[in-house]
């Protein structure tokens, strides 16, 4: 039996498997990359290193085993139909006979398109009959701590979110969370909805700026069309920049703002707190 994490290098792989190697012997762990030179460091460490593409479904044959504990981290390439991506994976989990498949998904509220190809996906996972465990993801800190630079650039937030609160988390609480079920028992077809023990509003947001960095930081909030020309003015592709800009909404509506407890009781410890991600960030 292995622990098979796909998307092993990506942002929040690299968490799970480097939380995974705290948790059980490194020959239980498998990590599912496109690139394996991006995952020499894990192989050193002797994790099993499977090359597979979401885009190529024969990499993924005889991939699995019976009795593996599957988690598939949803793809990043919003223009070529996730959806069916995933059901590459979720077609060879079945075929194998997999004990679970955890799948990152998005949370059950939101009504963003972001969550169209998410939807999609649980819809396959729960039709395949596969042991299965939803971990609806709410939004990450970093999509802001890792774009610090034109807000201290121009000392101002600017998003289209209005007065909306946001109950975000690090990727390493996320992580952990996933962890905890790959490695515990009792989690089978059960649905989990993840998000920060706190909520924040964007003034909330660059008020805490300001108190770090000593500047006075301020909140700009905009139209989704004014922050979706400002993406795409930044480089970003249209679709991902219609997918942040529609998301923005879904805060203003509240959408990215509920607190279950679930992470923080999966993680067994609190979420990191946005002041927190703030100030690492800041070191940087």
């Amino acid at each position: 039996m292995s622990i098979v994490v796909t998307g092993a290098t990506g942002h929040l792989g690299r968490h799970v498997v480097e939380q995974l190697l705290d948790k059980v012997p490194a020959d239980q762990v498998t990590a599912v990359v496109r690139d394996a030179g991006k995952a020499a460091d894990l192989a050193e460490r002797g994790v099993r290193i499977a090359l597979a593409d979401y885009n190529v479904p024969a990499t993924f044959d005889g991939l699995f085993s019976a009795g593996d504990k599957v988690l598939l981290i949803s793809g990043n390439e919003f223009d070529k139909g996730r959806a069916a991506q995933h059901k590459v994976v979720i077609d060879a989990a079945k075929a194998a006979g997999v004990a679970l498949l955890a799948y990152t998904s998005a949370p059950g509220s939101l009504t963003a398109a972001l969550a169209d190809d998410h939807r999609a996906t649980e819809d396959v996972i729960l039709e395949s009959g596969v042991p299965y465990v939803l971990l609806r993801n709410g939004w990450y800190h970093e999509n802001y701590t890792e774009n610090l630079a034109p807000v201290l650039e121009h000392n101002a937030v600017v998003a289209a979110a209005g007065e909306g609160r946001l109950a975000s988390a690090s990727r390493a609480d996320f992580a952990a969370a996933a962890v905890a079920v790959l490695t515990g028992e009792g989690h089978e077809n059960r649905t989990y909805e993840l998000s920060g023990d706190e909520a924040w509003s964007f003034a909330e947001y660059a008020a805490e700026l300001s108190r770090q960095t000593g500047r006075e930081i301020t909140y700009n909030p905009v139209s989704v069309e004014t922050y979706q020309g400002i993406l795409t003015g930044a480089g970003l592709p249209e679709p991902l920049a219609a997918v942040l800009a529609g998301v923005d909404a879904s805060i203003e509506r509240g959408e990215l703002a509920g607190r279950t407890g679930d992470l923080s009781r999966l993680a067994g410890r609190p979420t990191t707190p946005l002041s927190e991600a703030l100030a690492a960030a800041l070191k940087g």
